[in-house]
């Protein structure tokens, strides 16, 4: 027999939740049958999604009529982030009560909003709801939102897809309804080694790197100019290098160098205009003066990670249903990235909404306020109310 109590209150859920350690390097299956046993008690069925090593899954469950169609998807992700390095004052993964404030690892992001959707859950199952409400857990949203795109692509097809999907990162229980995503490249530069006495014998890739990068500067100035949103903070779409290497000793002539960089993009930002100037500037300015050396040299882009960003549409069925949940008339843009975007991609209309605030997640000691727990809690009874009329 299950050793689950009935009911669970959003502090009692939050406490069990903390004590899983889901930091993204290892998996969230104990916690995703924790809460699979914690649905099943009360009579709502759920639909599983392991990855291929079976050590990490998502979870989708739907509460009401399952014959109605569209509803509200609830989408929050299981993962964390490391604690590695920093200095926290109480154990991370126990959750401790202090001052008005709950401590733990994920409180913020984003175990308080799943300890909330799972704490209203017996109330959505005792309503007579004309519409569906869909819980939707993902895995491995820290390192890129990588497990939710298994998920999405089965809405529609094995899983029921929402009209509407509540992405539950921290915003203080206001509704986003824009933030910025990122795409992440490799650049790998091969060239040609030489004893450093006889350069005009290779091909220097850390310096043909450096012509890349140059570039790459003048973009980003373009950027800063030409892509501004006074919404966001900053309010272009910013470019950074974020890890280069290459080079083997002082009196070789480097044959290899790579260098990762990032784009934060405001929504409507092409980053495949970007990634293709990029590599015109390589084909004809780079490549042809490499190649009189060796003519095996390259270049090589690889887009390793895109998030893409998220704008609400117009006139957004979901930006006004939580604007009238959480009781507020106006709407916030972020930099940080969400799930929104993927899901809003796939079909249904989203909303970022949850509570606690960004500025605490990913921190030492991260915490979350105890009337963050109270606010969202009391828009999951106003969504029970909206669902069930």
């Amino acid at each position: 027999m299950s050793t689950i109590p009935s009911a669970l209150s959003a502090l009692e859920l939050l406490e069990r939740l903390v004590a899983f350690d889901t930091t993204s390097h290892k998996t969230n299956v104990p916690l995703i049958k924790f809460v699979t046993d914690y649905l099943r008690r009360h009579g709502i069925d759920c639909h599983l999604i392991p990855n291929e090593a079976g050590d990490k899954i998502n979870l989708c469950a739907t509460i009401g009529p399952s014959d109605a169609g569209g509803g509200i998807g609830l989408s929050g992700h299981t993962d964390v982030v490391p604690v590695t390095g920093q200095d926290w004052q109480t154990d991370p993964f126990t959750l401790t009560v202090r001052d008005g404030r709950y401590y733990g690892r994920g409180t913020t992001d984003m175990k308080g909003y799943l300890a909330c959707v799972l704490a209203a859950a017996p109330d959505f199952k005792s309503r007579d709801l004309s519409r569906p409400i869909h819980i939707l857990l993902s895995y491995d949203e820290e390192i890129g939102c990588v497990g939710v795109r298994p998920m999405i692509a089965e809405l529609g097809r094995d899983l029921p897809m929402p009209e509407i999907v509540f992405v539950g990162e921290p915003t203080g229980m206001s509704a986003v309804d824009a933030h910025k995503g990122p795409a992440r490249w490799q650049v790998t530069v091969t060239g040609k080694p030489a004893h450093s006495s006889m350069a005009h014998l290779g091909v220097n890739a850390v310096h043909w790197a450096a012509r890349l990068i140059d570039e790459l500067t003048r973009i980003e100035q373009e950027l800063r100019d030409t892509s501004r949103d006074e919404r966001f903070m900053p309010p272009y779409s910013s470019l950074q290098i974020t890890t280069i290497t290459g080079g083997a000793a002082s009196n070789i002539i480097p044959q290899s160098c790579t260098f990762g960089f990032e784009i934060r993009s405001l929504p409507g930002l092409d980053i495949y205009a970007i990634q293709s100037r990029l590599e015109a500037y390589a084909e004809s300015v780079c490549l042809p003066q490499m190649r009189e050396v060796c003519k095996q040299a390259s270049i090589d882009f690889e887009l390793v990670n895109y998030v893409p960003p998220y704008g609400a549409r117009k006139n957004s069925k979901a930006v006004a249903l939580a604007l009238r949940l959480a009781g507020d008339n106006q709407t916030a843009a972020v930099s940080y990235a969400t799930e929104a975007g993927l899901f809003q991609a796939a079909g249904p209309d989203t909303v970022v909404c949850g509570p606690g605030h960004i500025d605490q997640a990913h921190t030492a000691n991260e915490w979350i306020a105890v009337s963050e727990i109270e606010k969202c809690m009391r828009f999951m009874k106003h969504l029970a109310d909206w669902a069930q009329d």
